[in-house]
């Protein structure tokens, strides 16, 4: 995960978890999957060095049913915070399948939640497969601007566009 200052994976925002719980349980019985991105920590006003998981994305044309989720890997985006996987196992069982190991080779992190998708049915994975911990962290992630212009820019555009026709004009 070279692509952050600090490869260390600090947490879970506990909205990103709990939203993840969620979803799980609408998709029941199938299963449910989404892609975990993850925030620099002093951007969420942590004093630590590492990444904190804040956010699930819910990738469009994912197909499930009761034993497997499929992410169209079209749909992924070429996304910089790209931190891990999350999926459920309507079994309940919170071990990885032949399939996820599979698929964990690509992140650091790997979450599974089970039935009945209550707050302590989940376990967190390595890359390999095996247990680790990880935190659940009261923290919000920042806003984020969804245009990278505001209004001031438009209005201050328009006024120059203005200016500048009216030195033409004369």
């Amino acid at each position: 995960m070279g692509l952050f200052r600090s490869s260390e994976i600090l947490g879970i925002a506990e909205g990103a978890l709990e939203f993840a719980l969620s979803a799980s349980a609408e998709a029941h019985p199938n299963e449910y999957m989404g892609l975990l991105r993850g925030e620099d920590a002093r951007k969420l006003d942590l004093e630590a060095d590492g990444t904190v998981l804040t956010d699930v994305l819910v990738i469009p044309g994912t197909e499930s049913n009761p034993v497997s989720a499929t992410v169209k890997t079209s749909m992924v985006p070429n996304d910089l915070r790209a931190a891990g996987s999350i999926h459920s196992h309507p079994n309940g069982v919170l071990q990885p399948s032949d399939a996820d190991l599979g698929a964990f080779g690509r992140n650091e992190v790997h979450v599974i939640v089970g039935a009945p998708y209550g707050r302590d049915d989940w376990q967190a994975f390595d890359r390999d497969g095996e247990p680790i911990d990880l935190p659940v962290l009261d923290v919000e992630p920042p806003e984020e601007d969804f245009f990278d212009f505001t209004q001031a820019d438009i209005d201050a555009e328009l006024r120059e566009e203005a200016d500048e026709i009216g030195r033409e004009e004369r």
